[in-house]
């Protein structure tokens, strides 16, 4: 392809802000929360989700963008927006998406769960008894515990949590101490649960009639503050920055490095305000100014200032006809018949897809490996595996059993730093080798390898995923494992673990692909083996099913082959920097989201391949930071029945008329409708299909 072409595929026209596209997937998770389709209970579930994406958001991403302005960056991103042209984006954007969570709640969601018999009882609407009740509340359960603090020339403002629920308050009048104080902040214990619920065999209550926590400061605040005059107390929540960043090249040992680190995360430099909607214009400035932040950092709400307290109300409500139907996730007939996984993995190998799935196998697996006496070693990665995890379990039996147990934890897997730090100690403790990856290169392949003596060989048993080794997610999250006793996929994880645990030159891999090493330049040349094959009249194809699509290089290299005739069907759950459907670039390339009750994470990349069908698993997005900058893995799907089932269920999901989204040229997106046609749903058909 000559330079002009290229050049041309440079064009910012051609790609959507990665920002703007996170934010548009957190409108479609918003959309579910008005999907009457959706369970009741289901939808408020959405609506919280969509309020702590938008938290994560402003400490990563929204705090990010500041720190390139501060440090006086002007530098644009593919799209040729700069930093602060993509701030301004941003505030108006999100000040949008805020207005419609909170009409969401207060137009749509308050009334459809009263309706059920669910209330969130108003201070104005309380009856005597329930006031008297809560009152008692607040002296009881508050007033022992809560700090009220001052501010004058000895008491200046305090510092705020991230994320934390306070008060500002206005006062008249004179303390104990003669002292004229204005105003005062109020923190809510981190202690007490944000939502109470009213006891239901108390007169006049309902069964599940919730109050906020909020409600009960403000409607007691005087009480802090005896002989005073409470003007008023307004809500008000600050978002810090809260990505970690530690000096690799100036640290000795990163775990006390991240140790160190995690406590500043509560009090970064604050990104965002949110204050009631009807807090004083005055009190606002003074909130602004104590944080540094400006106008366009503000946001004033009208309902509670985190809707993420709202979550607790899901899980409190026992009301099954509100939520999803329960399932069992299902058992391969070959599983069910063979209880040793070594024996099977011999025979044949093993796909399973979470949550439809069980994730019980890839536990079962370890801890057959953990009490084996043929078994030598483990190694293993771990991401975000989760607290009290029985795979942690196994590999601390097994560590004691006497086996060689390594480890690659993930130290800076974000806001679970605190976790993998209490889960390293513990291993340690155990006697396992514990190591935290390669400096400057997130480890976020997830594998295990399992080394075996049998009849005076080793054999490898290995285990690979497109997600993590946490049983909590694996019954949220779409992913894919592949369980086998190929020897060369073994010797290249081996030769991977060497990388991370040692020193050395990178060892050829037989077939794996592994970033930040062979995986880039690969899907280059796969998609460019589809561009040659079309040019040749073989068939050509390219499907890919991904959580981010921004990487610019392989977004030109679909370009290329999209112009050149290929047909490309993306399947992106939520950032797309590539802009399909542009006349002469990408009208053969569609791009769309499954947005549903479980969140997709599988990464398949299809490559029709001349008529060889070509299909690779693994744990990289296409994203600058996967190809680059983590140690992520790529395996093949060998055995042509697995090869036959990953087609058909990508096909499922091109095939879904309910539940996806179809990205537009503008960048906006467009929910598939049936249109006459019988309704599918990917997920449903795989529920069905393989759960019990």
């Amino acid at each position: 392809m000559n330079d002009t072409t290229e050049i041309d595929l440079q064009r910012p026209e051609l790609y959507i802000n990665r920002e703007l596209s996170l934010l548009e997937f957190n409108r479609r998770v918003l959309e579910q929360a008005k999907d009457e389709s959706v369970p009741l209970l289901e939808r408020l579930r959405f609506l919280c989700i969509s309020s702590t994406n938008l938290d994560e958001f402003f400490e990563i991403r929204v705090a990010g963008l500041k720190q390139k302005l501060e440090l006086g960056s002007t530098q644009a991103g593919p799209d040729g927006l700069s930093p602060q042209q993509t701030l301004k984006a941003i505030t108006q954007r999100t000040r949008e998406l805020v207005d419609e969570q909170y009409r969401v709640l207060n137009e749509i969601l308050i009334s459809a769960l009263a309706m059920e018999e669910i209330r969130f009882i108003r201070r104005t609407e309380w009856s005597p008894t329930q006031a008297k009740w809560l009152h008692r509340y607040f002296r009881d359960e508050l007033l022992p515990i809560i700090s009220p603090l001052g501010l004058d020339p000895a008491h200046p403002f305090p510092r705020i949590l991230n994320k934390s629920l306070n008060f500002i308050v206005s006062l008249k009048g004179k303390d104990a101490f003669g002292r004229n104080a204005s105003m005062a902040v109020v923190q809510a214990p981190r202690s007490l649960p944000r939502i109470i619920q009213l006891p239901p065999d108390m007169e006049g209550n309902g069964p599940y009639d919730y109050v906020f926590l909020s409600s009960i400061i403000h409607a007691w605040v005087e009480e802090l503050f005896p002989g005073m005059k409470t003007l008023g107390s307004w809500q008000f929540r600050v978002t810090r920055n809260s990505d970690l960043f530690v000096d690799e090249e100036e640290i000795d040992d990163l775990l006390r490095a991240m140790e160190g680190k995690l406590a500043s995360r509560r009090y970064g430099d604050a990104v965002r305000l949110e204050v009631t909607h009807n807090c004083p214009e005055k009190v606002v400035d003074y909130l602004l100014a104590q944080f540094e932040l400006g106008r366009d950092d503000l946001y004033q709400v009208n309902g509670p200032v985190n809707l993420n307290r709202l979550q607790a109300v899901c899980d409190l409500v026992e009301r099954p006809d509100l939520k999803f139907p329960p399932f069992t996730p299902g058992l391969q007939q070959p599983l069910v018949h063979e209880t040793d996984m070594f024996r099977l993995l011999r025979k044949q190998d093993i796909l399973l897809h979470h949550p439809y799935e069980s994730f019980a196998p890839v536990v079962d697996f370890l801890r057959q490996a953990a009490t084996d006496p043929c078994v030598l070693a483990i190694r293993q990665t771990l991401y975000r595996t989760g607290a009290d995890s029985p795979l942690v379990d196994a590999l601390v039996d097994a560590a004691r059993a006497g086996k060689e147990v390594t480890v690659v934890i993930e130290l800076r897997a974000r806001f679970d730093e605190q976790e993998n730090i209490h889960l390293a100690n513990r291993l340690q403790k155990a006697g396992a080798h514990v190591v935290y990856g390669v400096v400057g290169y997130k480890t976020h392949a997830k594998m295990m390898l399992i080394v075996r003596q049998e009849g005076g060989q080793l054999r490898h048993y290995a285990h690979l995923g497109t997600g993590n080794y946490h049983p909590r997610t694996a019954r949220l999250y779409t992913d894919y494992g592949l369980f086998t006793s190929d020897q060369a996929i073994g010797q290249d994880m081996h030769n991977i673990f060497l990388q991370l645990t040692g020193l050395g030159k990178v060892s050829r891999l037989a077939k794996l692909l592994e970033a930040p090493f062979t995986l880039h330049t690969a899907l280059l040349e796969k998609i460019e083996r589809e561009t040659h094959h079309v040019k040749q009249g073989k068939p050509a194809r390219i499907i890919v099913k991904l959580n981010a699509l921004v990487e610019p290089r392989l977004i030109r290299a679909l370009y290329r082959a999209s112009m050149e005739g290929v047909e490309i069907d993306l399947i992106v759950r939520g950032i797309c920097c590539l802009r399909p459907g542009v006349k002469g670039i990408s009208e053969r390339i569609r791009v769309r989201s499954i947005i549903g009750r479980f969140l997709e994470h599988t990464r398949v990349y299809y490559f029709e391949n001349g008529g060889t069908p070509e299909l690779w698993c693994a744990s990289a997005d296409w994203m600058e930071r996967n190809m680059f900058h983590r140690v992520e893995v790529a395996f093949p799907i060998q055995a042509k029945k697995l090869r036959n089932r990953l087609i058909d269920e990508l096909q499922c999901y091109l095939n879904d008329n309910t539940q996806a989204w179809s990205l537009q040229p503008d960048g906006s997106y467009r929910r598939a409708t049936p249109d006459g046609e019988e309704p599918r749903s990917a997920q449903i058909t795989l529920l069905n299909r393989l759960a019990s």
